[in-house]
């Protein structure tokens, strides 16, 4: 929709001066600038798109690969031995769980929830418990797929799989047949990916900044 000249005041001040500073000296003029700032935010949601897209797939690969090469279920929370997660895997799948399960409890009606105290609760509850900690234990006792789990981790986890902590790990004996494409390595593909995640978060946060 064209931007009316009237409106370029008004919209100005809405988007701020400061934000749309570097469009105009682009462009040499503010209407242009905040015609420039919204294709800006159109082209930016095409490309989430497109990343969003490769997320999904990249995840489903990965976890795919490490489900056959675990062979045991419950792998993403007790993989098997000798293999450990590294500290930044440990903290952002405890994370992933806790959201999983705040998503289970909140579709729990009451009764489901205070029947829950219980089983966090074998020996009654502790007098002056905090509703946070009661709701924090309760949701301790939910059990959550690891389907559910997986949905609630971020691209970062994925592109750190492919990194040179796992190198020896996961990539040599299984991850890289994800990429079947011989003639790229794992730090050419970690590169690419680590790239396409700062671009996403960049997406994420606002306009893409031309220069």
């Amino acid at each position: 929709m064209p931007i009316e000249d009237t409106d370029t005041a008004a919209l100005t001040l809405l988007l701020s001066p400061e934000r749309l500073a570097t469009l105009s000296q682009l462009t040499g003029n503010v209407k242009a600038a905040i015609e420039l700032h919204q294709e800006t935010l159109r082209l930016g949601a095409a490309l989430m798109n497109i990343t969003a897209s490769i997320e999904i797939a990249l995840r489903n690969a990965i976890c795919e690969n490490l489900g056959q090469h675990f062979a045991v279920a419950g792998w993403l929370l007790n993989p098997p031995a000798p293999f450990q997660w590294k500290e930044p895997e440990i903290k952002k799948i405890k994370l992933a769980l806790d959201s999983a399960r705040r998503s289970e409890y909140a579709k729990l009606s009451q009764a489901e929830k205070h029947a829950l105290d219980a089983l966090a609760f074998p020996n009654g509850s502790p007098a002056h418990l905090s509703h946070l900690n009661r709701a924090k234990a309760r949701r301790a006792q939910i059990h959550v797929s690891d389907g559910k789990i997986i949905a609630e981790l971020t691209f970062y986890i994925w592109k750190r799989l492919c990194g040179p902590d796992y190198e020896h790990t996961l990539w040599k004996p299984t991850l890289k047949r994800v990429f079947p494409f011989k003639k790229v390595g794992r730090a050419e593909i970690a590169d690419h990916l680590e790239n396409l995640y700062q671009a996403r978060n960049r997406l994420g946060s606002g306009p893409i900044k031309l220069i």
